[in-house]
């Protein structure tokens, strides 16, 4: 038995004018500031991104995804980091040998502070339509990114 109807392809999607790839890639990087308010929704908003754009532009689909690894990596790692540094400063303070560590767990609190001065660093090359890189990722999702 044969398809009567002909078989419905769907049209490839228009690709993003410069100032549109701008604009959410500018989104992508600003989604770090999403974390302010809910702790996790950040990586989420720069995946939804990268989804929708990925097929219409390289440079929205390169630094969104970009945006979402520099938030899973140093938003939560860093944060489960600063809070594992916290736990163990506190269980230790019981002997004194916890407020020598006092130090060294508001450095690692700092850790998801950096990446929010990075992403608005980004956000803002990006909406200049600047080639924004993070140190060490960048690199690695352009790499994959063109395989």
């Amino acid at each position: 038995m044969t398809n009567p109807l002909p078989e419905q392809q769907l049209p490839s999607p228009l690709p993003l004018s410069p100032s549109d790839e701008r604009t959410w890639s500018m989104l992508a990087h600003l989604s770090v500031l999403i974390n302010l308010v809910s702790g996790f929704l950040g990586p989420v908003t720069a995946l939804v991104i990268y989804l929708v754009f990925r097929d219409r532009s390289r440079y929205v689909a390169y630094q969104s995804l970009q945006a979402l690894l520099l938030q899973l990596i140093v938003w939560l790692g860093g944060g489960l980091l600063a809070g594992v540094a916290w736990a163990i400063t506190g269980i230790l303070s019981a002997v004194l040998v916890g407020l020598c560590l006092i130090p060294f767990a508001l450095v690692l609190s700092a850790i998801p502070l950096a990446a929010l001065v990075y992403g608005v660093i980004g956000g803002i090359q990006t909406s200049q339509g600047q080639d924004f890189r993070y140190w060490l990722i960048g690199d690695w999702v352009r790499d994959t990114l063109t395989n």
